[in-house]
């Protein structure tokens, strides 16, 4: 004969079913707000969608954004940054706090983001091309290994002087990159503000085939 539950055992066992589900969804919840503040503050991943950047960075891949690599200082020429492009690359876009906030939380579409390579820096003046085709910094020309294999310097020549707190960038495939060169004569004349810096690209992580750090 089957024994008969009693009342007192059906309680229990609801109860301790509650509390096990209670449990699943609060660990679920703090896991996703744990997520949300590390992708906020610490790293981010970011995907490659254009091909301005190629060859060093290709559409599909994704890169990892070192958010704290800009805490104690500004960018450095040679690097890749993620940034936020209202302001410069999109001139009559002005960001909000709300904005900035979502956008850091990844509760907002990536639309108004880019990823280019630092050129200059405040104080420099970038001009190209010299005579043997190479871009110049205060005078000085400069290798540039990472231009996409074919591409000149710039197929358009240039020559501008950065403010402090501002960056020139440019992407990798210059003949197919839209960048500081072209908005030379817009409100804040395509350069980046140190602040609108999102952090540093330091490694391509997707697809895990493709794996390694960018230069």
């Amino acid at each position: 004969m089957n024994e008969i539950a009693s009342p007192e055992r059906a309680i229990t066992k609801r109860r301790t079913w509650f509390w096990v589900w209670r449990f699943v969804v609060l660990a679920v919840i703090c896991g996703l707000i744990a997520t949300l503040f590390i992708r906020a503050l610490v790293l981010d991943v970011y995907r490659i969608e254009s091909i301005s950047m190629q060859s060093t960075l290709n559409p599909g891949q994704s890169v990892m954004v070192d958010r704290r690599a800009y805490a104690h200082a500004d960018p450095q020429r040679g690097d890749v940054i993620v940034f936020d492009g209202r302001g410069s690359f999109l001139p009559y876009a002005r960001a909000s706090f709300a904005d900035d906030l979502l956008g850091a939380l990844r509760l907002s579409g990536t639309e108004n983001t880019y990823i280019k390579r630092v050129i200059a820096v405040g104080g420099d003046t970038v001009d190209c091309c010299g005579s043997d085709g190479k871009l110049s910094i205060n005078g000085v020309p400069t290798d540039e290994p990472y231009i996409y294999e074919g591409d000149a310097a710039s197929e358009q020549e240039f020559i501008g002087v950065v403010p402090e707190g501002r960056l020139w960038v440019m992407g990798d495939h210059r003949s197919r990159s839209e960048d500081s060169r072209a908005l030379l004569g817009s409100s804040g004349g395509g350069m980046i503000s140190v602040d609108r810096v999102v952090g540093k690209a330091t490694q391509i992580v997707w697809p895990l085939d493709q794996r390694t750090g960018i230069e």
